[in-house]
């Protein structure tokens, strides 16, 4: 039989319990991206021990969080005249549009559709033309689509009276593509100086790729869920940099597939869309992420992480970008805590060759960057270390998620 979707069948040459030879059929079905429902018996969602039907609600909220329907398509009460600004001209010219009516050549290009009577453009028509996305579209539904942009002194946000921010947070907006374009360039003016550690009092230089610092703004704007009343966030701090992005990993991706995964946009229509643009932030060729893995090698820095928060009001996905030298080493120790859920002094003793204090403190600096948890529950003799959970890695590097009522 064929596979079908990824399933994998492998036959195995048994004896039967009369003596005969046999054969036993092993069928292995991966996770899909995809809703899938029973016909006429609607969709399920699996439980420890048993199964239960998913209701209409949870089927939308399902299929959004992992990308098989996306808000970009939602139509939205925006007069066209609000887009006709000079994105717009600037795509058609880039494209070779005739001229005519910006509704009827919106419709062509699937960025508006009729709705009644009337012609109304997408949520993602919003975001590439408007001159004020974010504003129209909280008036519409009360989505936000700008970027905030915070630089922090020292390595982690205090919370108390008086704030540790450098300079009030700047906002970012407009167009996606001028807004991505506007964004870099004041991340790059921000660190472009050396800096002094607030911790350590050493003079530092953030040394990070901007290719990287580009494909990780790019991908938290058109990637993002539009769903929520929420900005993309990138936070500076003296030893790196996040970039939060509003919404889950479309698909099947997680942050331990991401740099190897299938490109899954979650917004396609924004991504096919903001490659028409002259000097496009993407290219949509599927390379972006193993650039930034590549990139970030090259440089002698550790490779992005990604981290997942469910549980907080609004779900995001955030990579950290540290400016710490990453040594030989650590490839071997990431493999070995994915192997075997933990490492401890002893093995990173083995792996790496050193004494015992210079494990000690190759680990707690992996500690003090947030790469690594410590674990003690087992007594100081036997503290362990592991890649922590989002709540974990969130608490370390100082910052909170908010807890919701429930789960989307």
């Amino acid at each position: 039989m064929p596979a079908i979707e990824g399933i994998e069948l492998t036959t195995l040459q048994v004896t039967l319990g009369n003596g005969s030879p046999g054969r036993i059929v092993l069928v292995r079905v991966p996770q899909s991206a995809k809703v899938h429902s029973i016909i006429d018996d609607g969709t399920w969602t699996r439980l420890p021990s048993s199964n239960r039907e998913m209701s209409v609600d949870e089927i939308t909220a399902l299929s959004f969080r992992r990308g098989v329907i996306s808000a970009e398509t939602e139509l939205v009460d925006v007069p066209f005249e609000l887009l006709d600004t000079e994105s717009w001209k600037t795509y058609s010219r880039t494209r070779n549009l005739r001229a005519g009516e910006i509704s009827e050549i919106m419709q062509r290009l699937g960025l508006a559709k009729k709705a009644g009577n009337a012609v109304r453009p997408t949520k993602a028509a919003v975001l590439l033309f408007a001159e004020y996305p974010s504003e129209l579209l909280a008036a519409h539904g009360g989505t936000r689509a700008g970027i905030r942009v915070l630089h922090y002194a020292g390595t982690a946000v205090e919370h108390g009276p008086d704030t540790n921010l450098k300079k009030p947070p700047k906002t970012v907006a407009g167009p996606v593509v001028e807004q991505i374009a506007a964004a870099l360039d004041y991340v790059k003016n921000e660190i472009a100086e050396r800096l002094v550690m607030a911790r350590s009092g050493f003079t530092t230089v953030h040394r990070y790729p901007e290719r990287v610092i580009k494909e990780a703004i790019t991908n938290a704007v058109l990637h993002r869920d539009y769903r929520f009343g929420k900005d993309v966030q990138i936070r500076i701090f003296d030893n790196r940099i996040e970039v939060e992005s509003p919404g889950e990993f479309p698909g099947n991706i997680t942050p331990a597939t991401i740099a190897t995964a299938k490109s899954s946009p979650r917004n396609p229509s924004l991504v096919n869309h903001t490659r028409e643009f002259p000097n496009p932030p993407n290219v949509d060729a599927g390379e972006g992420i193993p650039m930034m893995f590549q990139q970030m090698k090259a440089q002698g820095l550790f490779p992005p992480q990604y981290t997942v928060s469910r549980d907080a009001a609004v779900p995001s996905v955030t990579v950290t970008l540290l400016n710490e030298a990453r040594p030989p080493v650590w490839e071997q120790v990431s493999d070995w805590i994915d192997k075997h859920g933990y490492i401890a002094n002893r093995d990173l003793r083995k792996i790496a060759a050193v004494e015992t204090l210079d494990a000690s403190r190759m680990l707690k600096r992996w500690v003090e960057s947030g790469l690594l948890i410590s674990d003690d529950s087992k007594g100081k003799r036997g503290t362990v270390y592991r890649k922590g959970t989002t709540e974990e890695w969130a608490k370390a590097l100082g910052f909170d998620l908010v807890k919701s009522m429930g789960k989307s």
